[in-house]
């Protein structure tokens, strides 16, 4: 349902388009890791992999599981709560690894929270938590690294302007877009599996970026 409402919701504020890197495969149980920028770019990544044939389980703040419809929604879809700096966030990786095992593809930020900036500009991913990397040790599943630009251009900064930038984002229906990099197998010690991580999802960025023409795209 969240994907349906994702696909319908998405093109009604910004103009979204998918590009995909010539070996890219989301086989069933692999792990997606896309860059985190705004409230908004859940929904357009899950829209953009809609179009392209799946539906993610989602790793997401449990915060979001209090609100009213939504919880419910998240919860009968088999979504996974995340419980920051808590014990409670090894239960996320055991559900992960179990919704991995089912052949489902999860869709998991392992930047584990937005980035502390006001400007729309676009920038590259912040700093990589360990997560994404354990749970690629634990199931062996493959890496595809997605990303999204754009998505700030509908909110970003204070909540005045989050609100402000959702309201007219219909009007103004910026460029959206999101390019699926190819699987990579993550290797080497925690350290490492999660540099691979973070690189390889750079790479999908700058090439999302590239597409809507922003400056930041030759960024590091």
């Amino acid at each position: 349902m969240l994907s349906r409402i994702a696909d319908l919701l998405v093109p009604a504020v910004g103009r979204l388009s998918v590009t995909t890197a010539p070996d890219a495969d989301l086989a069933p149980g692999s792990i997606v890791a896309a860059n985190h920028t705004s409230l908004a770019d859940p929904a357009i990544v899950v829209a953009a992999l809609r179009r392209l044939g799946v539906e993610p389980v989602i790793m997401a703040a449990a915060g979001l599981w209090r609100v009213p419809l939504l919880g419910r929604a998240l919860a009968r879809e088999g979504h996974i709560p995340v419980v920051r700096r808590d014990r409670r966030a090894a239960n996320a990786l055991d559900a992960a690894a179990a919704a991995l095992d089912q052949g489902r593809l999860l869709l998991i930020y392992a930047e584990g929270g937005l980035p502390p900036r006001r400007e729309v500009a676009e920038a590259a991913p912040g700093t990589f938590r360990s997560g994404l990397a354990r749970l690629a040790e634990r199931t062996g599943a493959p890496v595809v690294p997605v990303g999204q630009a754009g998505a700030r251009r509908i909110t970003s900064g204070s909540t005045i302007k989050q609100l402000a930038g959702l309201a007219t984002a219909p009007l103004r229906r910026p460029d959206l877009h999101v390019h699926v990099g190819a699987p990579l197998s993550l290797t080497g010690d925690r350290v490492a599996r999660t540099a691979q991580a973070r690189t390889a999802v750079t790479t999908a960025w700058r090439t999302a970026a590239a597409h809507l023409g922003e400056p930041a795209a030759l960024a590091a």
